[in-house]
């Protein structure tokens, strides 16, 4: 087990999470730290663990310094990290102490050859531990269908195997990408893969109070989402998203290629034919009102 952490000037917070994990129930953890320029406590906080960790190896790297999205695709692409399951780690969490464990045990059950991604709900916390609500219980399955203009779990609470992470080290070496969560759920899901959601929250997702939102699904979140959708950051995610996936066309099932192609059309479409193209190609979001939403925003060029 790797578990891959990045870490910018995390030193109020990292030590709390680097104790739950040394409290996993999984008993072989190699951690890969990727310090993306901490000038705070954070580095001597990593040492003091390095001398007392008893679970396995810690790796400390210097991280690209150009953000957490790249910190994270210099981990995922890194020949040296190998493993039989890999796990994403922010420095201000809580982990529960199965969160690994439980992620293994759903994945023994299944086709180890097949690429495999577990997430979960998460619990909201304040910066003190005060619980603030839980993340969606969605309650449609995972799929590229989804992905496209979804993602449905943090990087958190994801743990890959290693057919997953094998393929997602492959498309991340083509390309960047703006957010690793929604790339490895797209990904994973767009080559077939298999994906589980776990309705459990199994990591306490700290939000700092000028974020804090409850379950992430107050109205204070939800006109956020709609500002972003209006000032054209989610147009720029999904660009990006779709130029990512061009470039790694190959790894697509066929049923993917044409979903992609449909909604690629629908994007660019005139208005008689944008919403035909978009329920042709079966995408969705996780709630009705979303989906009537994502329809809103295809016809107003928001997304």
């Amino acid at each position: 087990m790797s578990v891959l952490l990045g870490t910018k000037d995390g030193a109020a917070f990292i030590n709390e999470q680097l104790e739950s994990l040394a409290a996993q129930s999984w008993p072989r953890i190699d951690l890969w730290i990727s310090d993306d320029g901490s000038t705070d406590g954070t580095i001597s906080i990593v040492e003091a663990w390095r001398s007392r960790w008893n679970k396995g190896r810690v790796t400390l790297v210097d991280g690209p310094r150009q953000g957490f999205a790249a910190n994270f695709r210099s981990m995922i692409i890194d020949p040296r990290i190998e493993a039989d399951y890999y796990a994403f780690c922010d420095q201000d969490d809580v982990w529960e102490p199965d969160r690994l464990e439980s992620a293994v045990s759903w994945m023994e059950a299944q086709d180890t050859d097949m690429p495999l991604l577990f997430c979960s709900r998460t619990t909201t916390i304040s910066e003190t531990g005060r619980a603030a609500g839980c993340s969606p219980l969605f309650p449609h399955p995972p799929s590229f269908r989804n992905a496209l203009v979804q993602s449905i779990a943090g990087a958190n609470t994801m743990l890959l195997n290693r057919a997953a992470r094998d393929l997602l080290a492959k498309a991340s070496a083509r390309t960047d990408f703006i957010s690793h969560d929604w790339w490895a759920y797209l990904i994973v899901a767009a080559s077939g893969g298999k994906i589980r959601y776990e309705p459990r929250p199994l990591v306490r997702y700290r939000q700092h109070e000028t974020n804090l939102v409850g379950a992430n699904v107050s109205w204070k979140a939800r006109l956020s989402r709609i500002d972003r959708l209006r000032n054209g950051q989610f147009v720029a995610w999904t660009d990006a998203n779709l130029r990512g996936l061009a470039l790694n066309r190959d790894l697509l099932t066929s049923d993917a290629q044409r979903c992609l192609s449909l909604f690629t059309g629908a994007r660019e479409a005139s208005l008689l034919k944008r919403f035909s193209l978009l329920r042709q190609s079966g995408v969705y979001r996780q709630t009705l009102l979303g989906t009537l939403g994502l329809y809103l925003a295809v016809l107003r060029r928001w997304i």
